[in-house]
């Protein structure tokens, strides 16, 4: 079998036929050049990780906002599942994106919160094909640090994709389907099948390569990791007894993952009568759906595949029922709730579910080790939010938004803080800054964020 190990700036990749595994930073391997400065990097040289992660139709904000401001605040029952996390986040109250009023043109927030929300720009009316919005905060970062990572972006959903036809008030499928778009024409279509996923972070060659590489690991029933082994061999012999566990470790949680997803696929597809089945090989259980993919990420950013992410866990609009936490009614009809009790408490469970998931990411990050000593979540800018902050009133202000992280020391995390009424876009602004792209001009900011 042809595998070899190669090196790509500072990156490692174990390869084999169709395969590729790259490689988290390891001290015996350390590169010789400072990388402390370079674009996309904390003051000790360590990959800075940006990841913008959206939960659908807003949520009841009364038990979401927490009380307090400052360090001394006090989460409320929705935030409960991150009190375990408070010293890593802070909770922004008055970020706003307020291209997504309905100005002149009424109906079809749900497709402008998607489109505006991390492009800041606003959508055209249009269910054909002339479709047009504007580039996003993580493909600017994306475009900034396409050199550095061998996937200059990963782009995920818990969603089936659309991006023709018309789904909200004559607004394109394509604007409530994505969050990310790589010009104002042209959306990065979010992958919803962890098998998908996991082939364009692991896979290597050309595509025949790739799926022939796919075929023979199905029908031999063998692991990818199988195709790179030699080249692992070679690499062991070159790392002190610390490096090798950390090798063993992270090929593990490959392993891990990859089991995962055959584990799916064998399932097969669950009975879903009256709308189209998911793809082969997406989980049955939505939580688990959102765990995996999760869990890739947090290899790609361990390994260094890619620095910029998002995650579209659910699109606005969506009327998912969630019956495994006692909800059977849909996510966008509770929404609106019209200020019924009963409505509010289950809309507050879903909100609360979410928040459960982004915990679980998070603790991921944090109890993996970064190259300088951090953890991941130290050295990651990490934007958790929604593009209406009342689906029962479609609000686009006052939105909730988490910022989790420390961007390696450059963020103030602990804290409930309240930035008026201000733009959402100066946060990503700021972000872009601390990624070494200062000075961006985005949407209707009017400077970086410098309170966080």
């Amino acid at each position: 079998m042809n595998s070899r190990i190669e090196q790509i700036g500072r990156r490692r990749f174990l390869r084999g036929m169709g395969a590729s595994v790259a490689l988290p930073a390891m001290a015996s391997l350390a590169a010789d050049e400072k990388t402390a400065g370079m674009p996309g990097t904390t003051s000790t040289g360590a990959p800075l990780r940006t990841a913008y992660l959206y939960a659908p139709n807003g949520v009841i904000l009364d038990k979401w906002r927490p009380e307090g401001f400052g360090s001394d605040f006090r989460l409320n029952d929705s935030m409960k599942p991150l009190e375990g996390f408070r010293d890593d986040f802070q909770i922004i109250k008055g970020f706003a994106q307020k291209t997504g009023n309905p100005g002149l043109e009424g109906a079809g927030d749900h497709a402008r919160a998607n489109a505006t929300f991390l492009t800041g720009a606003r959508p055209l009316r249009t269910s054909g094909a002339n479709i047009s919005v504007g580039i996003s905060a993580d493909q600017l970062a994306a475009n900034f640090l396409s050199q550095q990572t061998r996937l200059a972006s990963l782009e995920l959903t818990c969603e089936r994709t659309r991006n023709a036809g018309s789904c909200d008030a004559g607004y394109s499928c394509a604007y409530q389907y994505n969050i990310s778009w790589r010009s104002k024409h042209r959306p990065m279509t979010p992958e919803a099948n962890p098998r998908a996923v996991f082939e364009r972070i692991y896979g290597a060659g050309t595509r025949a390569e790739q799926a022939a590489s796919l075929d023979r690991r199905r029908n031999e029933k063998r692991s990818i990791l199988d195709f790179v082994r030699e080249s692992a061999r070679k690499m062991e012999s070159k790392l002190d007894h610390s490096d090798r566990d950390k090798l063993d470790e992270y090929l593990s949680g490959v392993r891990e993952v990859e089991q995962r997803i055959e584990k799916a696929e064998k399932l097969g597809l669950p009975d879903d009568p009256g709308r189209p089945a998911p793809e082969a090989g997406v989980p049955r259980n939505y939580r688990e759906h959102i765990r995996i993919l999760f869990d890739m990420l947090l290899l790609a950013f361990k390994s260094d595949s890619t620095r910029v992410a998002s995650f579209l866990i659910g699109h606005d609009g969506s009327n998912r029922s969630f019956k495994d936490i006692g909800v059977s009614s849909g996510h966008h009809d509770l929404s609106h709730h019209g200020n019924d009790n009963d409505k509010m408490t289950k809309v507050s469970l879903i909100d609360r579910f979410y928040l459960e998931e982004f915990a679980y990411f998070l603790g991921r990050m944090r109890s993996t080790k970064d190259t300088d000593g951090h953890t991941l979540l130290h050295n990651s800018m990490i934007v958790w939010g929604s593009g209406l902050s009342d689906g029962n009133s479609h609000s686009h202000e006052d939105l909730p938004v988490i910022l989790a992280g420390n961007a390696g020391g450059k963020f103030n995390p602990g804290r409930h803080i309240d930035v008026g009424a201000a733009p959402l876009n100066n946060l990503f602004v700021r972000m872009l800054g601390e990624i070494g792209l200062p000075g961006a001009r985005f949407g209707d900011s009017t400077g970086a964020e410098k309170r966080v």
